[in-house]
Formats: structure tokens, sequence, C-alpha cells
């Protein structure tokens, strides 16, 4: 079954990884590939520790890709497109697995993944797969495949009233 997490609140790459880590603890094989992110997070380091398959990086420079030079891009594009394919020769070849795209929504609105391969991946899903994607701005071709779909909408945020993000809470 595919799940979607997106919106602009906090909480979507939360729920995907409180899904990859009930899944693991029932013993489930689970790679995550992540989009549009390379910073050091609290997360990884337990997945780290638990020998979590975790795919991720981009283009070294810039934290936003509107920040990004053409080469910089080209080569974001380049790196989430072998993760992508990685993440998906490791998930298809599990008997029962769970795939995590975390942030996939926006690198495909931002051209920065080929959304073609997205869509052969979700097509092409082994039955007992579950696949996870999130992002902030909803696609609507992901939507129609989706089993699951929840919105996440910001009430309130710290960052609001200048209030950075927190190790242990936002990273």
């Amino acid at each position: 079954m595919i799940h979607v997490y997106y919106g602009n609140g906090k909480g979507k790459t939360t729920a995907a990884l409180g899904l990859l880590l009930r899944a693991y603890g029932r013993g489930r094989t689970c790679v995550l590939a992540q989009f549009l992110k390379d910073c050091p997070t609290g997360e990884l380091s337990a997945l780290d520790r638990l020998g979590v398959t975790v795919l991720r990086g981009k283009a070294p420079g810039h934290m936003f890709a509107k920040d990004m030079t053409a080469q910089e891009l080209s080569e974001t594009r380049r790196v989430h497109n072998e993760n992508l394919s990685r993440a998906r020769e490791l998930s298809f070849s599990a008997p029962s697995s769970l795939l995590v795209l975390d942030e996939l929504m926006d690198a495909i609105s931002l051209g920065l993944v080929d959304e073609c391969n997205v869509q052969k991946l979700l097509w092409d899903a082994p039955e007992k797969l579950e696949v996870v994607i999130t992002g902030h701005k909803p696609i609507d071709r992901i939507l129609e495949l989706a089993d699951y779909v929840t919105e996440m909408r910001k009430v309130r945020h710290p960052y609001d009233r200048g209030t950075q993000g927190r190790n242990g809470v936002e990273f």
C-alpha cells in the first residue's frame, strides 16, 4: 500500500519514520531515501545504530534548491535518481519491506527526480511492499495511487516567532 503525508505542518517525516520503526520492529526490511536533505539528524543516528539502510544526499553547498547553481541542481538530480533506483532495488528484493521516500513530492515538483521513474516504481511495487511518500505540496498523480493520505496542517509553530530548530526536536 502507498501512504502519503503532506502539508505545511510539522510531523511528516516523524510519522514516516515512526511507521518505519514499527515495521523494522516487526522484522520487515526497511529503506529510507531522503530527498533534498543532507544535514545530520538524531533519527539518522538511531537508524544507523539499528542498521537501517538510509540513502540521501544532494550537491554540497546550499541548503535550498533555489540557492543552487545549475551545476549543483544537475548533481542533485543525479544523486536523487541514483538513490531512487537503489531504494527500488533494495526494497523490491525483500519479501516484506517498507520504503520511505521522504520529501519526494518536493523533489518531483522542483524537477530534481525523474517522475516517470517514481510512477514506474509505484506501479511495479511488489504486493507486500509498503511505500511512504512525504512532501509539502501534494501531487495529484501520487494521491490517486495512494491508499492512505494524511494532510499535516500547521496551526502554530515556534519558528514563526523566530525560534530556530532545536536539536532532538526538529532535527
